[in-house]
């Protein structure tokens, strides 16, 4: 069946609410380890999971950080309106975004859009002992999302602005507020690049015992962030996957991550699906690369379909595809490569970079489960069946497994 037929009902299974963890175990590294190796499946505990990954083996982990992107509003008839961050607008560089002052816009979410028409919202609060304004102005729609303009009276940054005002994201499905421990157990112990608005939850697991143990087994660790969208928890509406839009998220891949792919075969074990679309998303671009060497950094995105759409003569070795992009940095004198992905990974994606993979058991009906039968070559029933029948914790704050294919 060709993968924009795949029917997203045949990737359904029961989740009782009381399987959906609300809150994360006091202990992140005793979570449950389903261990799923050559189509056999066992369990253990989290903080064993050095014990089944092979010495010398590269480790990708994204180091994004959750931002608390959700605002509100209250307008002078009384409304509540909620403003969630998508992406930056302008700047539109995120390192850039959080240390802008005074004005900035960025994509959003608006929840109850009805009752704002027209006109400025307003909130006053300090920020760092200082009295501040916040005015909200909705420019215009730009596909599903708004273009929301933030202006501030005092000279601090946005980020300053966020760290007053702004809520922790956590996910819908939770069915609870953001509470004061979710700034701490919804991010991973190694964030560091501020810019989801979703953490990448498989990473919730590890502590820093976990990562040491890691190092003394000799696994070699490197991080980069990809910026988790909203999108991630949007439910495929469509019958068929081939009428599902995936959203954009934003890479960046350091010339040294690149370097050590190379020396590790292009091979790696990815921590979460979101390293998964940074690792599989980079064999693209260079594949991109090596077909056109002069394409502009701007023209590297990877397109929703694009891996089902080249030709098998096309296809260059993993490696290969590194070097490509290794050669894009020297010919342009950078040291990082900025891009974006829209990759779908289903049934019918033959994986080039990925070998092994931590996640967690993710939603019914979701690209994510698509991602994982795919790796799992449809062998998905098995570790689910298995997990619900063994008292697994599921989604963001459940527990983990470890995919060997």
């Amino acid at each position: 069946m060709e993968t924009k037929q795949i029917h997203i009902t045949d990737y359904n299974y029961p989740l009782p609410d009381e399987r959906i963890a609300k809150f994360p175990l006091k202990e992140r590294d005793h979570s449950k380890l389903l261990v799923y190796r050559h189509g056999e499946v066992g369990e253990d505990v989290f903080y064993n999971l050095p014990d089944y990954l092979p010495s010398g083996a590269l480790m990708v982990f994204n180091n994004t950080k959750v931002i608390q992107a959700r605002m509100h509003f209250r307008k002078e008839t009384g409304a509540l309106i909620e403003v969630f961050l998508l992406e930056p607008f302008e700047p539109a560089d995120y390192e850039q975004m959080f240390q802008t002052t005074g004005r900035c816009s960025w994509l959003c979410i608006v929840g109850n859009l009805k009752k704002w028409k027209e006109g400025a919202l307003h909130r006053t609060f300090d920020v760092k002992g200082v009295s501040t304004t916040l005015s909200v102005t909705r420019e215009k729609e730009v596909g599903t999302s708004q273009l929301i303009t933030f202006e501030w009276s005092s000279d601090v940054s946005f980020a300053d602005i966020l760290d007053a005002v702004g809520e922790l994201p956590i996910p819908p499905y939770l069915n609870r507020k953001t509470e004061e421990s979710d700034k701490v157990t919804y991010q991973t112990v190694y964030s560091k690049i501020k810019g989801s608005v979703a953490a990448p939850t498989a990473g919730l697991h590890f502590t820093p015992n976990v990562l040491s143990a890691l190092d003394a087994a000799g696994i070699d660790r490197e991080e980069v962030p990809l910026h988790v969208g909203a999108g991630t928890f949007t439910p495929v509406k469509s019958d068929t996957i081939g009428g599902h839009e995936m959203h954009t998220e934003f890479i960046c891949v350091h010339r040294q991550t690149l370097e050590k792919l190379l020396r590790h075969d292009a091979k790696a074990i990815a921590v979460g699906t979101t390293s998964v679309r940074t690792l599989e998303s980079l064999y693209y671009i260079g594949l991109k690369l090596h077909m056109n060497p002069k394409l502009e950094e701007h023209e590297l995105h990877v397109n929703q379909w694009e891996p089902y759409n080249v030709n098998d003569e096309d296809l260059i070795s993993s490696e290969e595809a590194i070097k490509s992009v290794l050669q894009f940095l020297d010919d342009n004198n950078l040291n990082a490569l900025h891009s974006s992905t829209q990759i779908i990974i289903a049934p019918g994606y033959e994986y080039k970079i990925v070998k092994m993979l931590v996640t967690n058991f993710h939603q019914p009906q979701s690209t994510l489960l698509l991602l994982v039968s795919a790796f799992l070559h449809g062998d998905w029933h098995k570790v689910y069946d298995y997990a619900l029948s063994h008292d697994f914790r599921f989604l963001s704050y459940g527990d983990s497994s470890l995919l060997i294919p």
